[in-house]
């Protein structure tokens, strides 16, 4: 996740507090307060304090819950950042919870994080999730034929890479991951044991007479 969705993100917890909020303060005012607050807390990256606040106005109402999944994202992000891994990818997993409709925004930010701890076998399944909902999607798929190669799955790499290539025959790195996987195969492949020769049949001593 870029810097840009920051922005973005607070301007949207902003706008919540002063625009949309105010139009549920009739129904529940508490629940409104609580959510400006963690807008205000976001505004200011206190991403604690606007995770905290936001979860108890999302539990008042749940129309809160796509103000929570985009702090719970920020916060993740951040984490990131200082090398907290699984501090964010746990974010990562409440965001998901929160608004499944931005997976393939959450699966992508939590499968840059794996691959950071060389968790590949979670970052496997995130992009597998990822082709799912965008089976085109030349750099997904990309990640998978990268990792299968990591894992020295050479034809599980080379299948996916058969994929990119039929989508994009002129893809310079996968032709060169074609071309490696290839020779790393063949260096596997023991070669074939050359046919036996004929056993000679053992020769019978003529009857009658005694062998010296």
């Amino acid at each position: 996740m870029n810097r840009s969705f920051a922005f973005i993100l607070i301007a949207a917890l902003t706008l919540c507090a002063s625009e949309l909020c105010q139009a549920q303060a009739k129904k529940n005012p508490e629940a409104n307060r609580l959510a400006r607050e963690g807008a205000e807390a976001a505004k200011n990256q206190d991403w604690d304090k606007a995770v905290d606040s936001l979860k108890k106005a999302t539990a008042m109402d749940k129309k809160y819950g796509d103000e929570l999944s985009a702090v719970y994202q920020q916060r993740g992000y951040a984490a990131a950042n200082e090398q907290r891994y699984g501090d964010a990818i746990n974010d990562y997993n409440e965001a998901l919870k929160l608004t499944p409709q931005e997976a393939p925004r959450i699966h992508e930010q939590r499968a840059a994080v794996e691959m950071k701890i060389q968790d590949y076998d979670k970052a496997l399944a995130d992009y597998s999730e990822l082709i799912k909902l965008k089976p085109n999607e030349i750099t997904y798929i990309n990640y998978r034929a990268y990792i299968y190669e990591l894992k020295n799955d050479l034809q599980n790499s080379l299948g996916e890479n058969e994929k990119i290539l039929k989508l994009d025959p002129n893809n310079q790195d996968s032709k060169a991951r074609k071309q490696r996987l290839e020779q790393k195969i063949a260096e596997r492949t023991p070669l074939t044991p050359p046919p036996r020769s004929p056993t000679a049949s053992p020769a019978i001593s003529p009857k009658g007479k005694k062998k010296p």
